[in-house]
């Protein structure tokens, strides 16, 4: 009885957090049918601002892209809950095989691009890994990519950017300061540009890709849409307005767009990351100095 009681419980708490991963999204999908209105034509426009919130400094626009991160974020939460639910040491399902397998390849990957020291970073880089590539693919079920909203996007490169700042700072500020200076003290105005354009690249690169795959998949609809009924338009009754040419080739163009696009787009922003972090850290100098100051001590 107790075997059949637990096996329900698990089950039970199994379904609660399969339907809070669904829940966030279709709350963002319901929030976006009740508050947006739909338009005739095309239409490219940024994210949708629903409300502001009046502060202090500057007011505070709660847009599309926001409400929409947030969404994605509760459902990974909820779907990493999911999956390490019920996992104990040498008791292998399926589910603790995939989340093994996941934790292996991350961790592999950060090793090989990032070298030992920086092992502890692998939760954030699979952390950046799921939120670019979920908030891209949310596009798939009719919301807005935040991916496609360059502060959302240029917000992780912040984050990256001080990242990379701080490793730069391990062996003091003097020695990052006189960074700028090499390989000769004319190369200062280029350095600090080349400093400024680190995070500003990585900011329009992935939120370019994503936002031209979008312009494009919308003006390829709008296309179909017109061949369809200029080709199929003097058919009589409900044949001449349906789209046949939309059937079955948007979605084609969306396993590109959407899906593979958004995946590898995923990816670039996580090994630029490790790049970025791991090569601005002067290992050798800081080794170097944590090794005077032992034998000092």
């Amino acid at each position: 009885m107790q075997y059949k009681k637990a096996g329900t419980e698990f089950k039970l708490v199994d379904a609660m957090l399969v339907i809070m991963m669904i829940v966030p999204i279709v709350l963002a999908i319901l929030m976006k049918v009740l508050f947006i209105p739909v338009g005739e034509g095309i239409e490219i426009t940024g994210a949708h601002v629903y409300t502001v919130l009046n502060m202090p400094v500057s007011d505070l626009p709660i847009s599309e892209a926001q409400v929409n991160s947030l969404a994605v974020l509760i459902s990974i939460l909820f779907l990493c809950l999911y999956m390490t639910h019920g996992i104990r040491a040498h008791v292998y399902t399926k589910r603790a095989v995939l989340a093994e397998w996941a934790v292996e390849k991350i961790e592999g990957l950060v090793k090989e691009n990032m070298g030992d020291y920086f092992m502890g970073f692998a939760p954030f880089i699979g952390a950046i890994l799921l939120l670019s590539a979920f908030s891209s693919l949310s596009s798939l079920v009719g919301l807005f990519a935040p991916t496609s909203d360059l502060n959302v996007v240029a917000g992780w490169a912040i984050l990256v950017f001080i990242l990379i700042t701080y490793y730069k700072l391990k062996c003091g500020p003097w020695y990052y300061i006189k960074g700028f200076m090499e390989p000769i003290p004319l190369m200062l105005p280029m350095n600090i540009i080349g400093e400024i354009a680190t995070p500003v690249s990585m900011t329009l690169r992935h939120y370019g890709n994503i936002l031209s795959g979008t312009v494009i998949s919308i003006l390829l609809a709008s296309a179909l849409q017109a061949a369809s009924n200029l080709v199929f338009g003097n058919l009589p009754g409900i044949l001449g307005s349906f789209p046949f040419f939309r059937v079955g080739i948007p979605a084609v163009l969306s396993i590109y767009f959407d899906l593979f696009s958004g995946c590898l787009q995923a990816f670039i922003f996580s090994m630029l990351t490790m790049l970025y972090v791991s090569t601005s850290f002067p290992m050798e100098e800081y080794m170097r100095r944590k090794s005077l100051k032992e034998k000092n001590n």
